[in-house]
């Protein structure tokens, strides 16, 4: 009978062995190093996305006036010109489809700006300085979800305008006018933009008061949002509309504490003190947000088991959308593709630091005007380097993709031919009935892809595969898969049912069956296609400041001189 002595004196020395149990050990180790590894794949994305949020915003100060006075001078001179035949092109629109987008936006700007111009900044800030604590903490709040709101709402606002004033004449007419939706879009962009300035000057109270209680508050709102989304269920696809969303409030913060820094400097006469003074809050507020990051797809990939490398796949479908805008014929603006992306739109944020500039900036001498062309000119320079390294790391992320992609589909290729010539040797006294029924059989059945299996939930594609697509893919194999893709293999469509018939290749005398073509795997075999993107972007069509003449609006015709 045991004794209370055996019962401690076991207790004390009984030992264990972590070995039966590896597997799950093995395990949480890998989750351990997944979720140290998922900071620096979080900023990866994040600085990508974050490139293309600043070149949408520099469009608007540096190319923008620029395409707008481009506009409206050809919408002046080509109607004289072609009243007096002195142009060699007959225009059946004077202006295009893009250079009415550009007069559009350039228009709703000024327009914009011009009524901001009556509202008093300072009695909005000491209006909003006279509140309490409590009541500004519940105001923010309602101003970021109200935002947020906008932001989703107001691109369609937008686009709908755009298709208004450039669709084809001839059309029964199913909208309201471009008039209408002119007005529509005015009104969006000045109440988006005023909410944006109460959020800035909100944040400016925040900062320059004494009492740093309502600054705290607003970077604890941070942590509040951890509650909200660690603990929900997320697909591959909402994460990937939970990052985007992410890169666009890091840029939006971003503007507002530049807003912050200009207005609180301009009140202090520029001096530099005040300046070191402020650095200290933004970085707190700036290094808040990007840990709350951190943390939140850190514990999100932890919870639904998503890898590490899901980020890279995003990365990918940036790269995709920039460089679906510098096709030869493309079919939008890249600012427009990243307000539809990411949910960032970047008219009244431009209205905004036209309206603080404006205000802080006096020009009185021609020093200061040629201090603004300056200026001008850096910021062009910033734009035009930031859109080269950003298209260029676009270009790498593509190219390295097909390579991948088209390898893979001929290692698919290769095995399903070794397969099925090794099983039609195994058999060669095999009648002929017999040889026409596993004929008959390797008709029905599709190759499986063993070494890439296909995942349960792909991600969806915006557009199918056709032949010409496919073709762009494979136009430079590898040497050594040259007499693989040099099958007459015919692909069709993905949105097709697959072909019936089986495809026979001769070569010497040995006869080959072949199913199906072999699926091409995905990049990673666990992520699928990139995630919303035309995945068939050719780099050779990429092209950039090409003037693009659709057929169906002008026609070129050679004018008589005399």
């Amino acid at each position: 009978m045991p004794s209370f002595y055996s019962f401690v004196r076991a207790e004390l020395y009984r030992g264990y062995q972590l070995e039966n149990d590896e597997e799950r050990y093995v395990a949480r180790r890998q989750k351990v190093y997944l979720f140290m590894k998922i900071p620096r794949e979080v900023e990866k994305f994040m600085s990508y996305g974050f490139f293309q949020c600043t070149d949408a915003f520099l469009f608007l100060f540096t190319f923008l006036p620029l395409r707008f006075v481009l506009a409206l001078w050809g919408m002046t001179t080509r109607p004289i010109l072609h009243l007096f035949c002195f142009s060699r092109v007959n225009y059946k629109r004077i202006l295009q489809p893009s250079e009415i987008v550009d007069i559009l936006k350039g228009t709703i700007i000024i327009i914009c700006c011009v009524i901001l111009s009556h509202v008093d900044m300072a009695m909005m800030y000491h209006l909003i300085k006279s509140q309490s604590v409590i009541k500004l903490y519940i105001f923010y709040n309602m101003l970021e979800t109200g935002d947020r709101l906008f932001s989703v709402f107001g691109q369609d606002i937008i686009d709908a305008l755009f298709w208004t004033a450039t669709e084809r004449k001839g059309r029964k007419r199913e909208h309201l006018g471009v008039i209408p939706h002119f007005i529509m879009a005015v009104i969006y962009v000045l109440l988006h933009t005023v909410l944006v300035l109460l959020q800035a000057t909100t944040l400016n109270v925040a900062i320059n008061s004494s009492n740093k209680a309502l600054l705290t508050i607003m970077m604890s709102n941070n942590f509040v949002e951890l509650k909200s989304s660690v603990f929900k269920k997320f697909d591959k696809n909402n994460l990937f509309q939970l990052s985007c969303s992410d890169v666009r409030e890091r840029f939006h913060l971003s503007i507002l504490l530049l807003v912050v820094v200009i207005q609180t400097m301009r009140e202090y006469m520029w001096k530099e003190e005040r300046f070191w003074v402020l650095i200290p809050d933004c970085l707190m507020v700036i290094l808040a947000e990007v840990i709350v990051d951190w943390v939140k797809h850190a514990f999100i990939t932890r919870f639904n088991d998503i890898p590490s490398n899901i980020y890279q796949e995003f990365t990918l479908s940036l790269a995709y959308d920039l460089a679906a805008t510098k096709q030869k014929h493309a079919f939008t603006d890249h600012s427009d593709l990243v307000a539809r992306r990411m949910g960032f739109i970047p008219l009244p944020l431009g209205v905004l630091a036209i309206r603080i500039v404006s205000q802080a900036v006096q020009i009185t001498n021609y020093g200061d005007a040629f201090i603004l062309f300056l200026a001008f000119l850096c910021l062009g320079s910033f734009r035009i380097l930031s859109n080269i390294i950003t298209l260029g790391k676009a270009c790498d992320l593509i190219d390295t993709h097909q390579k991948q992609r088209a390898s893979a589909a001929a290692a698919a290729g290769l095995g399903s031919i070794v397969a099925t010539s090794t099983s039609g040797s195994a058999s060669p006294r095999a009648s002929r009935p017999e040889k026409r029924t596993s004929a008959n059989e390797d008709r029905d059945i599709v190759p499986k892809n063993e070494s890439f299996p296909e995942p349960a939930g792909l991600f969806t594609r915006s557009m199918s595969i056709d032949e010409s697509q496919l073709s762009q893919l494979n136009s430079a194999p590898n040497t050594a898969d040259a007499d693989i893709l040099a099958f007459p293999v015919k692909f069709r469509s993905a949105s097709h049912s697959p072909p019936r018939r089986s495809l026979i290749q001769r070569r010497g005398s040995r006869r080959m069956r072949m199913g199906t073509p072999p699926q091409i795997p995905p990049l990673i075999p666990e992520l699928g296609q990139p995630i919303f993107s035309n995945s068939t972007v050719s780099l050779t069509s990429i092209c950039l400041n090409e003037e693009i003449f659709d057929e169906d609006e002008q026609t070129f015709t050679e004018s008589n001189a005399k």
